[in-house]
């Protein structure tokens, strides 16, 4: 277990009939009912730079922020910024460039910005309030998962390490750039196939990687899974970066941390492994689809978003147990 998930076990429990997820599912936003036919869906994120170029970062601080909202089947209504910037840097022009990225990126989405909040930070961070709603029967929570669902995963592996290499001037510059592209791309488009293959169980998958995102999911259904490690995609360059030592602190305490509850098969190599564990920055949405709606979803989801891959099942088994083969 990690630390924050015992920190997070001391919050006051919710005793709300209206509250439909909270923090003790370790789901993707809080999930307030307004009415019989709306609930309000709300999530909060925020980091430092991951990539050199202010412009960037914004976009992918925006699309890792409002990815929170999509993973929960819902639209989204508007955005607020959260600004953490030193005050001595205001005239470098930095953070207007930040600005512009995650406005652009939101004009994009057709989610208005409708303020924020900032303060005096000596290290830059930036990050977004996402406020979206959703009818409560058309919610996608990590507590839907059922035996012999598919586990379509919708972006490639591989963001932590990337970034990592960058630190070091050590990623190539092509496989920089598509990195950036994947992390700005919205889950808006696979968040509509979604919701029109009926998809009821999901998840947006970022810091604890596939593989600790995934076992939220199944400790929260009750279930277990079973992961192909060799069908994952991954971001091109990123197994070599891997391989090479790029990995970053988050990513290995992410593979500790699920010792217990994963089973490897003997012929996997370290470098997927710690792929499937990687942390990562605005990443795509881990999909639970009957299998009657598995290729309904997939040919939907080609032009929408840059993977469209069954990576694994769920199955009966421990809740939280993961076989990768």
């Amino acid at each position: 277990m990690s630390e924050l998930t015992q920190v997070l076990r001391h919050l006051v429990p919710v005793d709300d009939p209206n509250t439909l997820v909270d923090s003790s599912t370790g789901d993707d936003a809080a999930v307030y009912r307004l009415d019989d036919h709306r609930a309000l869906v709300v999530s909060a994120d925020f980091f430092t730079p991951i990539v050199d170029d202010p412009f960037d970062f914004g976009r992918i601080a925006a699309a890792n922020a409002l990815s929170d909202i999509y993973a929960m089947g819902a639209r989204t209504l508007f955005a607020l910024n959260l600004v953490g910037f030193p005050r001595r840097l205001l005239g470098e022009g930095i953070l207007e460039r930040i600005l512009d990225g995650a406005g652009q990126l939101c004009r994009e989405a057709g989610v208005p910005v409708l303020g924020g909040h900032s303060i005096d930070d000596p290290e830059p961070k930036f990050g977004m309030v996402a406020v979206g709603e959703v009818h409560p029967d058309r919610l996608m929570t990590n507590a839907g998962a059922r035996v012999g669902d598919a586990l379509v995963l919708t972006k490639p592996l591989g963001s932590g390490v990337v970034t990592t290499a960058i630190k070091a001037d050590a990623a190539p510059p092509d496989v920089v750039r598509e990195a950036i592209e994947i992390m700005a791309t919205l889950n808006k488009g696979s968040a509509e196939a979604a919701q029109a293959a009926g998809v009821r169980a999901g998840t947006d998958v970022t810091g604890f990687g596939l593989l600790g995102h995934l076992r939220n999911m199944l400790r929260a259904s009750g279930t277990a899974a079973r992961i192909h490690g060799h069908g994952v995609p991954f971001l091109r360059g990123a197994m070599e970066l891997a391989d090479a030592g790029h990995v970053p602190a988050g990513s290995k305490r992410n593979l500790e941390d699920l010792a217990a509850d994963l089973e490897w098969s003997a012929d996997l190599p370290t470098g997927l492994r710690t792929l499937l564990t990687d942390a990562q920055t605005s990443g795509g949405l881990l999909l639970c689809v009957p299998a009657d709606r598995v290729d309904a979803l997939v040919a939907d989801l080609r032009g929408k978003a840059p993977a469209a891959t069954v990576v694994g099942h769920v199955v009966d088994g421990p809740a939280g147990r993961i076989t990768i083969s």
